[in-house]
C-alpha cells in the first residue's frame, strides 16, 4: 500500500511529496539554506541637514586703537564709555556673517536684542563695519552701504551733536534707506531709486514694519517718522 507524506514547509519553500519508495527527503543544510535565502537590505543613516550658526554676539571694551578717526578728545562720550559688539548678521548673499559695531555701553542689549531677530527673520544686511574703515567719512560709508553706529561728528545741517556722536544711533542699509530732504532728494546717486516709501526690496525699512517695531520695543525711534526731511537708515535711543 502506498503512502503519502504531507508535504513540508521550510523557510517559505514547499517541498515535493514523497511516495512509496522513494528515498527520505532530509532538510537543506543550514549554510545552503543561508545562501539561497533573499538578501537583507543593510539600512543606511540619512545625514540630516545643518542649518546656519545660531546668532552670536560679543560684547568687549574697545580700545583706542581701533577708532583712529572715529573718536578724538573732546567728543561728548569717552571711548571709555563705548563698547564693541561682535555680532551675526545676514548677508544679502543669503549667507550668514560676522560684523562688527561700536556703541555706548549703556545701550548694548538693546542693539543686541534687535539685531538678534533681524538675523533670525532673515532679514539681510550689506556689510556692518567700524566708521574707521572709511576713515569716519560718514558719505563714504553711506555710499559703500554699510551700517555703522558710532561716530564723533554734527548732525547733519547743524551745529549740534548727533547721537551717533554719543554711540545712540544706527544707521542701517544707507542705500536701500537713504536720507531723503523735504523737497524728495538726496545726496547719494545711488540711492535716488530707494526715496519713496512705502516700496518692496531686500534690506528696505517701511514704515510699521518689523524693523521700526523692533527698535520701538527697546525705546529706539526711526528717523522715516520725521516730519519735512527723513533719515529712513536711522535708528536712535529716544529719537533724534
Amino acid at each position: 500500500m502506498a503512502f503519502v507524506v504531507l508535504a513540508s514547509v521550510s523557510c517559505g519553500t514547499t517541498r515535493a511529496p514523497a511516495t512509496a519508495g522513494s528515498s527520505s527527503q532530509v532538510p537543506a543544510p543550514a549554510q545552503e539554506m543561508a545562501d539561497t535565502a533573499t538578501p537583507t537590505a543593510t539600512p543606511t543613516a540619512t545625514p540630516s541637514p545643518t542649518g546656519p550658526p545660531k546668532f552670536s554676539a560679543k560684547v568687549t571694551r574697545v580700545s583706542r586703537d581701533r577708532l583712529p578717526y572715529s573718536w578724538r578728545p573732546g567728543c561728548p562720550v569717552h571711548y571709555r564709555d563705548l563698547r564693541l559688539i561682535t555680532m551675526s548678521y545676514w548677508g544679502f548673499d543669503d549667507k550668514p556673517h560676522t560684523g562688527e559695531m561700536v556703541v555706548r555701553k549703556t545701550v548694548t542689549d538693546d542693539v543686541v536684542t534687535v539685531f538678534r531677530k533681524l538675523y533670525d527673520w532673515r532679514w539681510p544686511i550689506k556689510q556692518m563695519k567700524l566708521v574707521d574703515a572709511y576713515k569716519a567719512d560718514d558719505y563714504a560709508s553711506i555710499d559703500a552701504n554699510n551700517t555703522s553706529a558710532f561716530n564723533c561728528r554734527k548732525a547733519t545741517g547743524s551745529s549740534n551733536w548727533s547721537n551717533h556722536a554719543y554711540g545712540e544711533a544706527i544707521d542701517l542699509n544707507p542705500l536701500q534707506n537713504p536720507y531723503v530732504t523735504a523737497d524728495g532728494g538726496t545726496a547719494h546717486e545711488n540711492a535716488k531709486k530707494y526715496t519713496e516709501r512705502p516700496m518692496k526690496g531686500k534690506g528696505v525699512i517701511n514704515p510699521g514694519d518689523k524693523v521700526v517695531k523692533a527698535f520701538a520695543q527697546v525705546g529706539w525711534e526711526w528717523g522715516g517718522y520725521w516730519s519735512g526731511t527723513k533719515d529712513l537708515q536711522h535708528f536712535s535711543k529716544g529719537g533724534g
